[in-house]
């Protein structure tokens, strides 16, 4: 698990879900049934698909969708923040010409 942490600060969600994928995958076909779900998490909410990969197995609990729950928080800031970036950087460009 710390070596997890210490990826994820690195390298960013995306990263962690292929190494733990690499290294646990029997607890990643635990969680889904199909490979559709988490690569589509992997692509959109990456945030959200490792909190729920690192909650599932045990069993959903209240505080374990809170915690899902805060984790599509996190995702959904990251979209909508890069949105709001491009917007700022293309307005502040667009009047150079």
């Amino acid at each position: 698990m710390c070596c997890l942490f210490a990826s994820l600060l690195l390298l960013g969600p995306r990263a962690v879900i292929f190494l733990w994928w690499l290294f646990e995958p029997v607890r990643w076909n635990a969680t889904f049934d199909s490979f559709v779900l988490p690569f589509l998490g992997f692509l959109f909410l990456p945030w959200t698909t490792l909190m729920y990969v690192a909650v599932f197995p045990g069993g959903l609990d209240t505080l374990d969708w809170v915690g899902i729950g805060l984790a599509l928080v996190i995702d959904l800031a990251s979209w909508s923040s890069g949105g709001i970036t491009g917007r700022r950087r293309y307005s502040s460009t667009s009047g150079s010409y």
